[in-house]
C-alpha cells in the first residue's frame, strides 16, 4: 500500500477518516522500524511504574543521553516510593541537580508522599487516580498508564505529533492536536500499546533527524528559550548555592552570584512559595 504523506493525507482529506487496510499498513510500518532500529533504554526494560513515573519527568524538555545517567543514580539514592517519600528534600535536589526544571524533583516526592499517604503505598493505577497526583497532566498519566498497565489511552507528545503530521498533514502549518488525536486513536494498537507508543516515539525522533523537522508545523510549536542567561539558568544558580550555603540571606546570595538584587529577590519569594526554600535565620534553606 502507498504509505508517501501526500497520498495518505490526500486520502484522508477525502474520506475524514482511515479505513483498517491502512491503519493496519501503517502500524506495520512503524514497528517494522521499530524492530529494525532499538533504541534500548533502561526505563524500557522495566513495568515498574515508579522507575517508569521518573523516566517520564525526568525525559520532559530533557535530553535522552543525559536521563540516562540520571535515571541510575536517582534510582540508586532512592529505590522505592517509600525511599523517596522519606527522604529530606535538600538530598532529592541534589540528586536531582544536572537535569534541570527541578520544581519536577518536588513534585516527585510529593508524589511519592501521596502514594505512601492516599493509596497506602500501592501505585495507582488509574487515569483518574494519577491525574490527582501533584505535577501529573494528562500526557503524564496515560503515558504511565500505558507503559506500565498496559491502558490503551490516546496521548500526545512530541514525537508523536511529528509522525501524525509527516503522514496525514502534508504541507500543512499550524496543525492542532485536536485534529491529530482522532488519527492517534484510531491507529492505537489496543492490544500492545506499550509497543506501538514506543515505536511512534522512537519513527518521530529519526523523522527529526531525516526530515525537517515536522513539529514545527503544529500550532503548539514553539521555540525552548536560551538557558545561558535566562531566569531559569539564575534559579538553577541560587538553588545551587543555598544548598551548598543554608542560611544564606538575599544580600548574600546576590553578591555571590553577581546577579541583580531584585532579580534575586523576587526568584526567592517564587521559590518560597512553591515549597522549595524555606526561612533560616535571616537568610533561606531547602526545606526539610
Amino acid at each position: 500500500m502507498n504509505l508517501s504523506p501526500e497520498y495518505l493525507t490526500g486520502r484522508y482529506n477525502e474520506t475524514g477518516t482511515l479505513d483498517p487496510a491502512t491503519v493496519k499498513a501503517f502500524q506495520k510500518a512503524i514497528i517494522a522500524n521499530y524492530r529494525a532500529n532499538p533504541r534500548p533504554m533502561p526505563w524500557r526494560e522495566t513495568r515498574d511504574p515508579y522507575r517508569i513515573l521518573i523516566s517520564e519527568i525526568m525525559l520532559q524538555q530533557t535530553q535522552v543521553e543525559r536521563v540516562k545517567a540520571k535515571y541510575a543514580e536517582f534510582l540508586a539514592a532512592f529505590p522505592t516510593f517509600s525511599d523517596l517519600a522519606g527522604a529530606p528534600l535538600p538530598h532529592v535536589v541534589r540528586v536531582w541537580q544536572g537535569l534541570g526544571y527541578n520544581r519536577r524533583a518536588l513534585a516527585l516526592k510529593r508524589c511519592a508522599g501521596e502514594i505512601m499517604e492516599r493509596f497506602a503505598g500501592q501505585f495507582p493505577a488509574t487515569i483518574e487516580e494519577l491525574e490527582s497526583l501533584p505535577g501529573i497532566g494528562p500526557y503524564t498519566a496515560r503515558a504511565v498508564a500505558a507503559f506500565a498497565f498496559g491502558t490503551a489511552e490516546a496521548f500526545i507528545e512530541t514525537n508523536i505529533r511529528a509522525v501524525f503530521i509527516h503522514f496525514f498533514f502534508h504541507n500543512r502549518d499550524k496543525v492542532g492536536d485536536r485534529e491529530i488525536m482522532p488519527l492517534v486513536a484510531v491507529t492505537l494498537d489496543r492490544g500492545d500499546p506499550r509497543t506501538w507508543y514506543y515505536a511512534l516515539m522512537d519513527f518521530g525522533m529519526m523523522l527529526k533527524q531525516s526530515h525537517p523537522n515536522p513539529g514545527r508545523r503544529s500550532a503548539h510549536h514553539a521555540r525552548q528559550s536560551r538557558f545561558e542567561g535566562s531566569n531559569r539558568q539564575l534559579r538553577s544558580r541560587m538553588l545551587r548555592a543555598v544548598l551548598e550555603q543554608p542560611g544564606i540571606t538575599a544580600g548574600a546570595l546576590a553578591e555571590l552570584l553577581g546577579a541583580e538584587p531584585e532579580a534575586v529577590r523576587r526568584n526567592l519569594e517564587a521559590m518560597q512559595r512553591e515549597g522549595f526554600l524555606g526561612k533560616r535565620g535571616r537568610g533561606v534553606a531547602v526545606r526539610g
